[in-house]
C-alpha cells in the first residue's frame, strides 16, 4: 500500500456507526438497505426489543440508536434516559408512527434527539441520524409545526415543575432510588416530593397517578 494511500485512509472521518432497533424485521430490512446506502453511515446491529437495543448499544457504543417506540420487552420511553446514562456517547433518533405532539415531547424530553415518523423515514432518517451524530436535534417538520401552535403546558394542579418531574418517572414504573438518580436527588427528597404530590392531587396509589399522569399527557398512552 502507498504511502499517499494510507494517509487517505488514516485522514478519512469514522463512519457513524448505527444500532437499529425495530419489532418488524421487514422494517428493520428497509431501514438497514437505506442507513448502509448512505456514505459515512454503517448499522453495526439490529435489536427486536427494548432489551436488545440496551443491551447492543452498550456492547457498541454507537454512535447513534434508531429507536421504535412500540416495541416488546419495556417501554421505549423509559429506556431512553437509561440507555442514554449507559452509554453518553450514544444519541437516540426516535423513529415511529406515533403523530402526536404528546409523544414526540416525551420523548424529547427524555433525551432524544431525533423523532421521525415512519412515513416519512425515506426522506428524514437519513438527515436525523446525521444531525444526531454531531449533536443537532431533528424534528419532523409537521410535528414541529404543530407543537409550536399549542400553547406551552404548564405545571397542573399547583404542582412545582420538580414535583412534575417526580410524578412522571413514578408513572413511568420508576422506584423512589431510580428517580433519585436521575434527577440528582437524594431518596428522603423523591419521597418528600411524592407525599407532596399525593397531598396536593388527593391520591394515594400508584394507579391513580399513573391514571393522573396518562389524563394531563404527562406520559404517552
Amino acid at each position: 500500500m502507498s504511502q499517499e494511500n494510507s494517509e487517505a485512509e488514516a485522514s478519512a472521518p469514522e463512519a457513524i456507526r448505527i444500532v437499529l432497533a425495530d419489532d418488524h424485521a421487514v422494517v428493520r430490512s428497509g431501514l438497514r438497505m437505506l442507513l448502509d446506502s448512505e456514505a459515512g453511515l454503517e448499522v453495526v446491529a439490529e435489536a427486536s426489543d427494548v432489551e436488545g437495543a440496551a443491551r447492543y448499544v452498550r456492547g457498541h457504543h454507537p454512535h447513534v440508536l434508531v429507536l421504535d417506540l412500540n416495541m416488546p420487552g419495556g417501554s421505549s420511553l423509559a429506556a431512553i434516559p437509561v440507555i442514554r446514562a449507559e452509554s453518553p456517547g450514544t444519541q437516540i433518533v426516535v423513529l415511529t408512527m406515533q403523530q402526536e405532539p404528546a409523544f414526540a415531547r416525551e420523548a424529547l424530553g427524555s433525551g432524544a434527539l431525533g423523532y421521525v415518523l415512519k412515513e416519512a423515514a425515506d426522506e428524514e432518517l437519513v438527515e436525523a441520524v446525521r444531525r444526531a451524530a454531531v449533536g443537532e436535534s431533528y424534528l419532523n417538520p409537521g410535528l414541529g409545526a404543530r407543537i409550536a401552535s399549542e400553547p406551552p403546558p404548564g405545571p397542573p394542579d399547583d404542582l412545582s415543575e420538580r414535583e412534575v418531574d417526580v410524578l412522571r418517572l413514578i408513572a413511568l414504573g420508576h422506584t423512589n432510588a431510580e428517580i433519585a438518580e436521575q434527577l440528582f436527588l437524594s431518596v428522603r427528597t423523591v419521597e418528600t416530593h411524592r407525599s407532596h404530590i399525593q397531598q396536593k392531587l388527593r391520591l394515594s396509589s400508584r394507579a391513580e397517578l399513573v391514571g393522573y399522569a396518562l389524563e394531563r399527557g404527562l406520559i404517552a398512552r
